[in-house]
């Protein structure tokens, strides 16, 4: 018989400080993106004194320390090409350029503005909008119509129907440039370009059938079933799966630029320069503000002011504001420590590929490793690599481009996933169409050069690649 009763025992329960908090949260912010959350944070603060950040800049804010340099190898000018020692090509006091890449997103600017030539009522536009802003980058529509409609019900506060937004999306959204898009699916996505084609060749209509008809067999590249189904040959089908593949899967990565509005600006987090062999790694200056309560509230901070019931409150209020502004700050701090120590980390460990540019140099590097040299926790790593660049003589990277997993040859050497990945992708991009290599004849041809590579370990590799599997590779 079981007995109720109390016990007592210890527990062990780690909890993380409200700056471990904040370091962890910056640790995963962009550089571009960091200055307008200091700003945000600042302002947001009631206590603070937001014209440090503008006004007094010069007795109240306080620059980080210059970036450490680490230097990796000494080489002679001579054994450098040229082009790597392009960055050198400036002032001894001009700051290292760093250069801003931009990701379009015209899509919905672009069918916004097809919509006015359009003939629709003001309550079919604003169904016909919300429908747009309701696509995917790639043109698709995944979300249900009538959770659409729901939304724009509850949202805007205007009545409408399933029936009305789909018809409105048929009708009108997936007649706009370029076709296809408002599409539910892929199989809609092509029938809906097919159908635009204005030349209405056998092969044409051919194709249409399939689409409509056989979509299932073609993706599964059934081709026997479909020519005897249609009673056609090899050669006539080859005519129909070249219509086909001419199609775009997805519409929505093809509008042109004179449509762009919006601009997403992707900085470069850190900067490496190669100076005559050595490698140099720098980051962007951050502003750090010094705190500065408002004079209202400095009464507040005061241990010895008036203890009635009003002014412990205020005074708990005006501390707890000024706690939050010296951890965020400290944070910001930790935080740009943590990054350039990372970065040097990685440059250190990839240094033959830094100084010479070729790929085959990236050595096998996992989180661990670098999180072994920092020592760092491995999930602090990960939140460092996560969405940062690097911009280097060759290009801009993200970082996660210099992790790869370690594998073993024949002879017992490591490398680099990397490069089993590249071999893999030659294999394939050479293979017989009509007789594609399985992930077993893959093997055995990695095996040939030496790589001793498990058959799960290829499928995977394969599918990282987005490589199909053998079958649906196959061409007639």
């Amino acid at each position: 018989m079981l007995k109720q009763g109390l016990t007592q025992g210890l527990k062990l329960q780690q909890k993380l400080s409200p700056l471990q908090i904040q370091t962890i949260k910056l640790l995963e912010v962009p550089s571009l993106e960091l200055e307008q959350k200091i700003r945000k944070e600042l302002e947001e603060n009631p206590v603070l004194d937001d014209s440090v950040n503008e006004e007094n800049a010069d007795d109240g804010v306080e620059e980080k320390e210059e970036p450490k340099k680490v230097s990796i190898s000494e080489y002679s000018n001579d054994d450098i090409p040229a082009y790597k020692l392009y960055v050198n090509n400036r002032g001894k006091d001009e700051e290292p350029r760093r250069e801003t890449f931009s990701v379009k997103e015209s899509l919905t600017q672009s069918l916004i503005n097809q919509l006015g030539y359009r003939k629709l009522t003001p309550h079919q536009e604003i169904v016909a909008k919300y429908i747009i802003g309701s696509l995917d980058t790639d043109g698709y529509l995944r979300r249900e119509t009538e959770s659409i409609a729901d939304d724009i019900d509850f949202r805007l506060n205007i009545k409408t129907t399933n029936e009305e937004v789909t018809n409105i999306l048929i009708e009108h959204i997936q007649h706009l440039d370029p076709v296809g898009v408002g599409a539910r699916d892929l199989r809609e996505c092509l029938l809906l370009q097919i159908k635009a084609r204005q030349e209405r060749t056998p092969q044409v209509e051919l194709a249409r059938i399939i689409l409509e008809k056989y979509f299932d067999e073609f993706t599964k590249k059934h081709f026997e079933k479909i020519t005897q189904r249609l009673n056609i040959s090899q050669e006539v089908l080859k005519g129909a799966i070249e219509e086909i593949v001419k199609l775009n899967p997805k519409p929505g990565g093809i509008v042109d630029d004179s449509y762009a509005a919006q601009t997403q600006q992707i900085s470069p987090d850190f900067v490496l320069e190669n100076e005559g062999g050595k490698l140099i790694v720098t980051m962007p200056k951050v502003k750090i503000p010094k705190i500065r309560v408002k004079k209202e509230y400095e009464p507040y901070l005061d241990k010895n002011s008036s203890a009635s019931i009003e002014s412990k409150e205020a005074s708990s209020f005006v501390k707890k504001n000024y706690d939050n502004a010296r951890w965020f700050l400290e944070a910001i701090k930790q935080r740009q420590n943590t990054l350039q120590s990372t970065m040097e980390a990685i440059v250190e460990f990839q240094k033959e590929f830094f100084l010479e540019g070729d790929e085959t140099l990236l050595k096998p590097m996992i989180l661990k490793n670098i999180a072994e040299i920092t020592g760092l926790d491995i999930s602090t790593v990960s939140r460092v690599v996560n969405s940062k660049y690097i911009q280097t003589p060759l290009a801009i990277y993200p970082l996660k481009y210099f992790f790869s997993e370690a594998m073993s040859t024949e002879s017992g050497e490591e490398v680099s996933s990397r490069e089993i990945k590249k071999i893999l992708k030659e294999n394939v991009e050479m293979e017989d169409k009509t007789k594609p290599l399985t992930d077993e004849q893959l093997v055995n041809l990695l095996k040939e050069k030496g790589y001793i590579i498990a058959r799960r370990t290829v499928a995977k590799y394969r599918e990282q690649l987005q490589i199909p599997v053998a079958r649906l590779r196959k061409s007639l």
